[in-house]
C-alpha cells in the first residue's frame, strides 16, 4: 500500500489526542471524530487510518525502543514512530523529509530481538505486567500476548426481528461475509472486517455489535419472559437489549446508570431493536436504589471495573490506567455490591460481572459480598479469558434464599 502524506498527517496528528495527561481521549472516540471530519476518505484509507492508529497505541511501548527514544507527543518525534510501525508491518517507508535519520535497519533490529523483558516484548507498563503475574500466576505468560491480538467482529442477532441463521445470508447480501458460532446461540462472526453499521439490516434493528464473551452474561442470568429485572450499571444497554430479547419482549427492565448520556443512547438502540419493555432510570442518589428495594427477580451487576479483560478492542487503557485507579474501583465494586443486592426480591438471582481479568476485582469482591450476606449463596460462575479466544470475562450468580 502507497501511504499518502495526508494520512500519514492524520495518524500523527490523532496520538497526541490520545495520549495527553490532561484531556487524552479514548482511542475509538478520536478515531470516530477523524473518520467522520474526513468524509472524503476511501474505504481503504479510512481502514489504513483506524487499524494504525490502534496498533500503534497498542504497541506504544515496544516502538518507541525501536526508534531509541523516550514517549514524546512532539509532532516531530512522533514520525519514527510511524515509521517504527511502518517496519513492523513490512511497509514502505516514503522518502519524505519527516523520516530523514530514521533507521529501518536499527528498528527493525529492535523488534526482531527475542530478549527483551516481557513487560516490552508485549508492550505493556511494568507495574501492570507485575500485578497480571501476581494476580494470575503462569497463566498470564499466555493471557497477555493475546490481549495484542486484535479482536474479531462478533454480532448478536436480535431475535425480536430476525435468527441468526437469516442475519448472515442478509449480511451476505449486503457484501458482507460472516459466519455462526458453535456454543453461542445468537453469535454471528464477521469473516472480514466491514463498516456493518452502514447496512440497512443494522439500521433496521437486527443486529448489535457484541463480543462473544459478553453474549454469555445476559443468558447467565436466566432472564425468562414476564420476569422484572432491573440492569443496574447499563451504561448504552448491549446486554439489556440482549434481555429483552431473550425475554421475547414480554416482562419490565429497568436499566439504570449514573450517566443520563448513556441511557439516552440505550433508548435509541432500543428503539431500533424494537425493545419496548425497557425503561430507563438515572441513578441519582442512594434513594434511587433504596425505593428499589425487593423490587426485582433478576438484577445484573455490570459493574465498573479495570477493563482488563478487552486490552484487544481498547488498548489505549493500559496506558491510562493507575494503580491508584484499581483502590477506587475495588472499592466502588463493594459499594455497589453492598448496597445494590437489596432491590433483590427473596429467591431472586444476582450476576455480578465484570470485564476483568483479576480475581482482585472478581472471586475476591464476591467472596466477599456472601461473608458479609449470610443470606445469599453462590450457584455459578465463569470466566472467559483471551488465550481462549475470547474478551476477558468473569460472571457470578448469587441466590437470595427465600
Amino acid at each position: 500500500m502507497k501511504l499518502h502524506r495526508h494520512l500519514a498527517q492524520s495518524v500523527v496528528s490523532a496520538l497526541p489526542e490520545i495520549f495527553d495527561p490532561e484531556k487524552g481521549r479514548f482511542a475509538d472516540r478520536v478515531i470516530e471524530y477523524h473518520l467522520k471530519n474526513n468524509k472524503k476518505w476511501g474505504a481503504r484509507d479510512r481502514r489504513f487510518f483506524a487499524e494504525s492508529i490502534y496498533d500503534i497505541v497498542r504497541w506504544w511501548r515496544l516502538l518507541w525502543g525501536a526508534v531509541g527514544q523516550e514517549p514524546s507527543l512532539e509532532p516531530a518525534k512522533l514520525w519514527p514512530v510511524l515509521g517504527g510501525w511502518l517496519v513492523m508491518k513490512n511497509l514502505e517507508i516514503p522518502d519524505w523529509a519527516e523520516f530523514a535519520g530514521f533507521d529501518r535497519g536499527k528498528a527493525k533490529a529492535f523488534l526482531s530481538r527475542a530478549d527483551h523483558p516481557r513487560a516490552v516484548a508485549q508492550s505493556i507498563p511494568d507495574w501492570l505486567d507485575e500485578l497480571g503475574e501476581r494476580e494470575l500466576g503462569d497463566r498470564w505468560n499466555s493471557i497477555l500476548p493475546a490481549l495484542n491480538v486484535q479482536a474479531d467482529v462478533v454480532l448478536r442477532a436480535n431475535r425480536l426481528k430476525t435468527t441468526p441463521k437469516d442475519l448472515r445470508l442478509a449480511l451476505e447480501a449486503e457484501g458482507v461475509s460472516a459466519r455462526l458460532r458453535d456454543g453461542f446461540d445468537d453469535a454471528v462472526q464477521l469473516t472480514e472486517r466491514k463498516n456493518v453499521f452502514r447496512t440497512e439490516i443494522f439500521k433496521k434493528g437486527h443486529f448489535e455489535v457484541q463480543e462473544l464473551a459478553s453474549q454469555k452474561v445476559a443468558p447467565f442470568l436466566e432472564v425468562k419472559p414476564g420476569d422484572r429485572v432491573i440492569d443496574a450499571c447499563a451504561g448504552a444497554g448491549g446486554k439489556t437489549l440482549h434481555m429483552a430479547a431473550l425475554m421475547g419482549n414480554k416482562g419490565r427492565i429497568v436499566a439504570m446508570d449514573v450517566e443520563e448520556r448513556k441511557l439516552k443512547e440505550l433508548r435509541d438502540r432500543c428503539s431500533r431493536a424494537g425493545a419496548d419493555i425497557v425503561e430507563t432510570r438515572v441513578i441519582e442518589s442512594s434513594k434511587t436504589i433504596k425505593r428499589l428495594d425487593g423490587a426485582c427477580d433478576r438484577l445484573l451487576l455490570d459493574v465498573p471495573c479495570s477493563g482488563l479483560g478487552v486490552l484487544r478492542r481498547n488498548p489505549d487503557a493500559k496506558w491510562k490506567l493507575k494503580p491508584s485507579d484499581l483502590d477506587r474501583i475495588g472499592t466502588l465494586q463493594r459499594e455497589i455490591l453492598g448496597s445494590y443486592h437489596r432491590m433483590v426480591k427473596p429467591g431472586g438471582t444476582m450476576v455480578y460481572a465484570t470485564c476483568s481479568l483479576l480475581p482482585s476485582e472478581n472471586e475476591r469482591q464476591v467472596a466477599w459480598f456472601l461473608e458479609k450476606n449470610p443470606g445469599w449463596t453462590l450457584e455459578a460462575e465463569e470466566n472467559y479469558r483471551p488465550d481462549e479466544g475470547f474478551d476477558g470475562f468473569y460472571m457470578a450468580r448469587l441466590r437470595l434464599k427465600a
